[in-house]
């Protein structure tokens, strides 16, 4: 079992920069696969980027601007966003994925955080 507990949500302008970290418990955490993921009201949770030991991969819609990273002394992953838009707008959610990697696929993520919320203002 993988417990993941995601900060560093808030308010931001256009333009401006946050960074999203995710901690999650258990020992075997370099062995995941991590996610981001997020959802706006009235929409469906959609991929953002995911890191294993395969690389990174990052959703078209914000790559150049958002990085994931993820420090496994620490069990923690990141998502370092930057030139915030408004439609960047939603609830960011962290997840692990035991066995499938590199999956852009909500289905394929076995553990979830409680998420963290982002506003862009413009």
């Amino acid at each position: 079992q993988v417990q993941l507990v995601e900060s560093g949500g808030g308010l931001v302008q256009a333009g401006g920069s946050l960074r999203l970290s995710c901690a999650a418990s258990g020992r075997t955490f370099s062995s995941y696969a991590m996610g981001w993921f997020r959802q706006a009201p009235g929409k469906e949770r959609e991929f953002v980027a995911t890191i294993s030991w395969l690389g990174e991969i990052t959703a078209d819609s914000v790559k150049g601007r958002f990085t994931i990273s993820r420090d496994n002394a620490k069990n923690t992953v990141y998502l370092q966003m930057n030139s915030l838009k408004p439609e960047d707008t939603a609830v960011y959610y962290c997840a692990a994925d035991k066995s499938t990697y590199n999956s852009r696929k909500t289905k394929d993520y076995d553990y979830w955080g409680q998420g963290t919320q982002v506003t862009v203002s413009s």
